[in-house]
């Protein structure tokens, strides 16, 4: 197989299968998520209160993908939209009560799905994919810089953001 055919095949096959790991893996500790809703819920539990604009910027979403996301994570009582006093044109997307409840043990699955997902391979070879990817990005989209996303909200020994 020719190699642009195979790195082609390859990202799409273990995209969906990641996906799957993680959704298998909260489904088995209870929890009702996607991979998606969980990216937007950590994204609000590091970042606290935002605008769904704020949102699709920080993960590199459209603004109508999100909306969607939080319509899921509404249903399940993980956020509220309240308006913006500022700007009633805009709803800002606050986590529940309940969302924080949950954010160890979810938060303990997604990480317990990439554990998985990644088994034994060396740091420094995560490290390198981690650059490729980030360089494949650029190539597709010069505006997308995922390492200067990566040095934005570096992880702290939680595993959570900076504000934790």
């Amino acid at each position: 197989m020719v190699l642009e055919k195979q790195i082609i095949l390859f990202l799409n096959i273990v995209h969906s299968s990641v996906k799957q790991c993680m959704a298998d893996e909260f489904r088995d500790g209870g929890y009702n998520l996607t991979p998606e809703q969980f990216l937007v819920i950590d994204t609000l539990w590091m970042e606290g209160v935002l605008t769904q604009q704020q949102i699709a910027d920080i993960t590199l979403r459209d603004k109508n993908s999100i909306v969607k996301l939080i319509d899921g994570l509404e249903s399940r009582k993980l956020v509220r939209r309240v308006s913006n006093p500022k700007d009633r044109r805009q709803n800002l997307i606050k986590v529940t009560p309940y969302s924080l409840s949950i954010r160890d043990k979810v938060t303990k699955l997604a990480y317990a799905s990439v554990g998985k997902i990644i088994g034994d391979i060396p740091q420094e070879e995560l490290e390198a994919f981690v650059a490729i990817l980030a360089r494949m990005e650029k190539n597709i989209d010069p505006e997308n810089d995922l390492e200067a996303l990566a040095r934005k909200y570096p992880l702290n020994k939680n595993g959570y953001g900076q504000t934790v």
